[in-house]
């Protein structure tokens, strides 16, 4: 009786969504596209960031105000 022969199986990992949809998009868009909305991105989170300190400095502006009406 002869052995059967010895297969060799490589598994190649399951992209994740993340790195499906980067693929689609290199696939899809010109370098100068990506660059934009990758720029635009980067001005959304800039803009939230900034937000959140003008919210911040509001309290900060606030609190202070009721501080001084209650000391005169």
């Amino acid at each position: 009786m002869q052995a059967a022969p010895v297969r060799h199986v490589s598994a190649n990992p399951i992209p994740s969504v993340t790195g499906a949809l980067r693929a689609m998009e290199e696939l899809l868009m010109r370098g100068g596209q990506r660059t934009a909305r990758r720029n635009a991105w980067t001005a959304v989170l800039e803009d939230r960031r900034r937000a959140k300190d003008r919210v911040e400095a509001q309290h900060v502006l606030e609190a202070v105000a009721t501080r001084t009406s209650q000391a005169t």
